[in-house]
């Protein structure tokens, strides 16, 4: 579903007041150069796993393990950061069901509880547990997986036979692979996965533990290959840069596209207003290590530093320049002070969730009917982020833009449709 926005008013920066702005171009550069960076943090992270997950694999302790996961975590946030770059561009949002596709049938990759449930109408693979097999059909092809290379994860498995749920790649599944479902419903604690998954000889658990060191590895280069990937189209002869940056006009509608359906549509909706409305802890969107706090705090960050032109990089710089909000200031100073006031409001409901969680109040919790401190939590969130969307629709409407459309939910639009 999306809303699509049409400009109504125009109102003209003179040439006094868009000087002191920064013109449109360099407005367009500065959210350009704010994208390489944290493409390259995202890349430098999961850089930093595979070196854990290495490690995690040839001396497989619980200490390690750790290790892997708390890089895991680590790279979380500045990729999170990135998602503000979904919607408003195809590149982007045509290679993000790569690296970062959620919900995940789990039993595809590896062993499940018996109260996981088999195959279904929806999902013949449900249970297919790669891992398991070393050769298995699939769409009525024989698949040789005696070496789980990077390969077979993109090419034959990740979304194999057209089923979205069929993630094989990315970060939840080495999410998964790391941590091991959560059974706790909606009591506290993440997966627990133990390190013996990944033991030698007779101390393995789990069974088939070089096939699961050989797919925690696969997926982790694939994750890397990925982002480098994308960490290239945003540097300085990058397709991404080039695109955004071509025409003015069509690079501010990328921006306000982007802040807009993940402010409204996804994280609003899809990733906080539904799971309370189903009441279910499998709507987290980093539901195995129950990280769902930090996910939903950096994609709140990531739109506040768009629109404020400015990112602190994991290593403590900083890449800031002439800013969406100052192009707004130049226009209608009470609007761009508005636009601000809203995403600090957002940012301190989403803080507050991300301070309760890490006090030991899961989002599993949560999430469960009848928590009234839980749904008042993320409630804060989902009002924040709804409110502030409609402030960025009057921004649209103030640079005059046309085309931005911004993606909905049934959560926030039509609750009805939820439960049909």
């Amino acid at each position: 579903m999306k809303r699509v926005l049409l400009a109504t008013t125009v109102v003209g920066l003179t040439m006094g007041a868009a000087a002191m702005a920064g013109t449109k171009a360099e407005v367009l550069t500065t959210y350009a150069d704010i994208a390489e960076a944290k493409y390259a943090d995202s890349l430098t992270t999961a850089k930093a796993l595979r070196v854990a997950v290495d490690r995690l694999v040839a001396e497989p302790t619980e200490a390690n393990l750790q290790a892997a996961k708390t890089a895991w975590l680590a790279a979380r946030v500045p990729y999170q950061q990135t998602e503000v770059y979904r919607f408003g561009n195809a590149i982007v949002d045509d290679w993000e069901g790569k690296v970062n596709a959620w919900p995940l049938d789990e039993g595809l990759i590896d062993y499940v509880s018996d109260a996981y449930g088999g195959p279904s109408d929806e999902n013949e693979y449900a249970i297919l547990n790669v891992i398991a097999n070393p050769s298995f059909a699939l769409a009525g092809a024989e698949i040789d997986a005696r070496e789980i290379t990077p390969q077979l994860l993109e090419d034959t498995l990740h979304e194999a036979d057209g089923v979205e749920a069929n993630v094989a790649t990315g970060y939840h599944a080495i999410e998964f692979l790391l941590w091991g479902q959560d059974l706790n419903g909606h009591g506290t604690g993440a997966g627990m996965r133990p390190a013996s998954d990944y033991a030698k000889g007779d101390a393995c658990t789990g069974g088939n533990c070089d096939r699961r060191g050989q797919y925690l590895a696969a997926a982790t280069d694939l994750l890397i290959s990925d982002l480098e990937f994308m960490a290239a189209q945003w540097a300085a002869d990058g397709a991404g840069r080039a695109t955004v940056t071509a025409n003015e006009d069509a690079g501010l509608v990328s921006i306000l596209t982007g802040m807009g359906s993940l402010s409204y549509g996804e994280q609003a909706g899809e990733r906080m207003r539904l799971g309370l409305m189903l009441n279910d802890p499998e709507e987290e969107h980093d539901c195995f290590s129950d990280n769902t706090h930090n996910s939903h705090f950096y994609d709140g960050k990531g739109i506040q530093n768009v629109y404020l032109g400015r990112y602190t990089r994991i290593d403590g710089t900083v890449v800031s320049g002439a800013s969406l909000s100052e192009l707004v200031a130049a226009a209608d100073p009470d609007l761009d002070t508005e636009m601000r006031l809203k995403l600090t409001a957002t940012m301190d409901a989403l803080g507050a969730l991300k301070t309760a969680a890490e006090a030991g109040f899961a989002y599993d919790s949560m999430l469960e009917a009848g928590n009234a401190g839980g749904e008042a939590l993320i409630m804060g969130g989902v009002n924040g982020l709804v409110d502030q969307t409609k402030s960025i629709e009057r921004v649209v409407t103030l640079l005059g833009l046309d085309g931005v459309s911004v993606a909905g939910s049934d959560s926030l639009d039509n609750p009805g449709a939820v439960f049909e």
